[in-house]
């Protein structure tokens, strides 16, 4: 097997001690863990949900170590699979990403906060970072290099030739009205992505055929192209699951294997990547007599076509494929490619806050931001199917908010150098002198 989903205990006497919770981890789970993150925090001890490669592959990168002055960036982590209420449907968190990039000169986030299949939102100020390149400037491994322009090329999973006419018209559409450079390679077999459900209920994926998606990636970067798209069928999905996730009452099963997918492509290649599905749900209305659709696309039926808003971009979208093309046309690199030109450069001593559901702290970011002394905003109001929060976890640098509206206020203040105590009261007064002891004894006066 190339990739094995696993979980991992780990009690509270292993860690006891040690510097950093993220770091303690990683030791545990080796080299070979490709992706992981808290899905369990208690008294005893955490769960770690981890995907292990079956051999070690390092992507190109170096510390990075240099401050480039002048530029703040605020990360938002939304995570995927686990049923985020915002940003765990099509694209549904790209208002709250909007609104972060008006409070710093870049709000950095994973590709599945935009992703909306069809329709494209401003990426303006946003640099659309794919989750192991992020997880890598967390840990302060590498710089983002944000590119003018890059060379996307696209992996097409071997399908129908019905499929295949919806891709190159999606292709053809990006590059007659978004102006990208678009090279392709169609695959000589199939990639054989697999939705999987871990226990915590999070989803994951696994790929029987990565040897496919690598040759195709290879050809792709000998043409020149400087970021990857792929473009799959996803196997595997569950079909009622699926139904309730578009009724606004599931987590999106895809998820998983999405993150899987491009995270081997960025740690074996050191390039910006992102999957989408090659058909969505509404691509069962495009069948016609002789062709043939995936078992378990055949299986999703819903009461009505009006579906949850938030997942309604899927819906009303034959492909899933728009949005990384359009992602991927600037989407930062990790390394300083010499197939690309460059106009900003920024690493994490650039970035002045953390934002993320308060549920889902378990996270290399999150607890890459607590070993390095960043704040972490943490909004309530996104809720998720986990529950491994700040006291969970023991984390003193998270500061809790209501919403997204409170988190883009406080990371202007700490843009701006504002003391995050003098915005709310009682505020504490400063003095020379012990002032409790002079409140209890003009109490006593007072009293007799």
């Amino acid at each position: 097997m190339f990739v094995r989903n696993v979980e991992v205990e780990i009690s509270r006497s292993e860690l006891a001690g040690v510097e950093s919770l993220g770091d303690a981890i990683q030791a545990r789970l080796g080299e070979n863990a490709l992706r992981w993150f808290i899905s369990r925090a208690g008294r005893d001890g955490v769960t770690v949900e981890a995907t292990l490669l079956q051999d070690v592959m390092r992507s190109a990168s170096t510390q990075a170590t240099s401050f480039h002055p002048g530029k703040s960036a605020v990360l938002s982590i939304i995570p995927t699979g686990v049923g985020c209420e915002l940003g765990g449907y099509a694209g549904d968190a790209s208002p709250i990403t909007r609104l972060l990039s008006t409070c710093a000169d870049y709000v950095i986030t994973n590709p599945n906060a935009l992703n909306g299949s069809e329709f494209v939102g401003s990426l303006e100020r946003v640099l659309y970072t794919e989750g192991y390149c992020i997880d890598l400037l967390s840990k302060g491994l590498v710089d983002l290099w944000v590119p003018q322009s890059n060379k996307v090329g696209l992996v097409i999973e071997k399908a129908d030739e019905w499929m295949l006419d919806v891709v190159f018209n999606v292709m053809n559409t990006m590059r007659a009205i978004h102006g990208i450079d678009i090279d392709y390679v169609i695959t000589d077999e199939p990639i054989g992505s697999r939705s999987e459900r871990n226990p915590s209920g999070a989803y994951v994926g696994s790929i029987a055929n990565p040897k496919a998606l690598f040759l195709a990636t290879e050809k792709l970067l000998k043409a020149g192209a400087t970021a990857i798209g792929i473009t799959t069928n996803i196997q595997g999905l569950p079909g009622e699951e699926y139904v309730q996730h578009f009724l606004g009452r599931h987590p999106n099963p895809m998820g998983g294997v999405e993150a899987l997918i491009s995270h081997l492509v960025v740690n074996k290649y050191g390039v910006p990547a992102a999957h989408a599905p090659m058909i969505n749900l509404k691509g069962e209305d495009q069948v016609e007599s002789g062709r043939t659709v995936s078992s378990s696309m055949k299986k999703l039926r819903l009461a009505r076509s009006v579906v949850d808003a938030r997942g309604a971009g899927e819906m009303t979208s034959v492909s899933g494929l728009a949005c990384i093309l359009a992602g991927l046309a600037k989407a930062p690199q990790i390394q300083e490619n010499r197939g690309c030109r460059f106009t900003d450069r920024i690493n994490l001593k650039n970035v002045v806050a953390v934002v993320a559901p308060a549920s889902a702290l378990g996270g290399i970011p999150v607890l890459s931001a607590a070993k390095h002394g960043i704040p972490v905003i943490a909004v309530r109001s996104n809720v998720t199917i986990l529950d491994v929060t700040a006291s969970r976890l023991g984390l003193k640098n998270v500061i809790e908010v209501e919403n997204y509206t409170e988190a883009a206020g406080l990371v202007l203040a700490l843009r701006n150098g504002i003391s995050l105590e003098s915005l709310y009261r009682p505020l504490r007064t400063l003095d020379y002198q012990n002032v409790q002891e002079l409140v209890v004894t003009e109490r006593a006066v007072a009293n007799g």
